[in-house]
């Protein structure tokens, strides 16, 4: 579940663990974006994605988006644990600091500055230089698929990353969509390249442990993907296959269409 897109970047890592897996894809594309939302009214609007799923009986729940990790994840756990198995999205902060060096967080205005994440900084990269930087309207960009809009977005956040960067966490899933271009944006000539963290693979990885499914990535035939958009069936968005996260499930011939 997500508000829009963004889910995709950990969809796509479920189905490369279990092919065979049955996916359900809850969105909100009438509450798009969820960052600019108050707390109250962000969790209001996840409850009602994840309600929506849930009422397919999945095996576990994942929130793909950190934004509602942040402020929605305690409800979901009370709803439905221990039921139902609620996995969050946590920025790769971790693993990220792990490697040393100058580490930026991008992430969503609303998670930048967060208790949340300075929470993590401190448990997880002390002794680290972080920087934190907000993308203003990337989150957006990437969900509307706006070439231009994405460009800009990235732009105005690699202006605000240091030049000594070794390190960028990937702080919301619609990022990972675009993180080559986030890459390349970054790269400063003469310097080492780049390492991104995300949290898809992770995220993934959990979800299968919590319900005791161990990998099987030649497993088949391809389970099935149902779209729900506000909970109603529908197409993968347009938008989304002009991703290559998208355009895979697009190509299996498993969306569910209208």
């Amino acid at each position: 579940m997500d508000s829009g897109i963004g889910l995709l970047a950990a969809t796509d890592a479920v189905r490369r663990l279990r092919p065979d897996a049955d996916l359900v894809l809850s969105l909100d594309p009438e509450g798009m974006p969820w960052g600019p939302r108050t707390p109250e009214d962000l969790t209001e609007r996840a409850v009602a994605v994840a309600e929506a799923a849930v009422a397919r009986e999945p095996d576990v729940l994942i929130v793909g988006c950190n934004t509602a990790t942040v402020h929605a994840l305690p409800t979901l756990r009370a709803r439905f644990e221990p039921r139902i198995p609620v996995i969050g999205t946590v920025p790769a902060i971790k693993p990220a600091a792990a490697g040393g060096g100058h580490v930026a967080i991008w992430a969503t205005p609303a998670t930048t500055g967060s208790a949340y994440q300075r929470n993590l900084i401190r448990d997880f990269a002390s002794g680290v230089r972080v920087t934190e930087v907000p993308c203003h309207g990337l989150a957006d960009a990437v969900e509307h698929a706006d070439e231009t809009a994405i460009a800009g977005a990235v732009a105005a956040a690699a202006d605000l990353t240091p030049d000594d960067v070794t390190t960028v966490v990937l702080g919301c899933t619609h990022y990972e969509l675009v993180a080559e271009r986030i890459r390349a944006a970054v790269q400063r000539p003469g310097r080492p390249p780049l390492a991104l963290h995300g949290s898809a693979s992770a995220v993934a990885a959990q979800a299968l442990r919590r319900i005791g499914s161990a990998p099987a990535p030649d497993a088949g035939p391809l389970g099935s993907v149902t779209v729900l958009l506000n909970g109603r069936e529908a197409a993968l968005p347009a938008a989304a296959v002009t991703y290559p996260e998208g355009s895979r499930l697009a190509a299996a011939g498993t969306a569910s269409q209208t």
